[in-house]
């Protein structure tokens, strides 16, 4: 699977069937080159105007299923809720 195909897929968290949004990035490990944390943009700041200062980090092992449209996630959202990295 391509990460533009990745992109294109809404991320749902199965605990509490949130949707927490599309795939923006991918961290990968340039050693190994395996994919470690899908990236999700949190919300926005005063309804998305003033942009976005936190973001889902969904590391690799979370990730429940990849369907056509979804991918099935099972994470704390306290636990994967971060600080932008940029």
């Amino acid at each position: 699977m391509r990460v533009c195909e990745l992109r294109q897929k809404e991320v749902i968290n199965e605990r509490d069937c949130k949707v927490l949004g599309c795939v923006a990035d991918v961290e990968i490990d340039m050693v190994s080159g395996k994919v470690l944390a899908l990236i999700i943009p949190g919300p926005g700041k005063l309804c998305g105007i003033f942009g976005r200062d936190m973001e889902y980090v969904i590391p690799f092992s979370c990730i429940c299923q990849v369907g056509e449209d979804i991918i099935l996630v099972n994470v704390k959202i306290e636990e994967v809720y971060v600080k932008c990295k940029c």
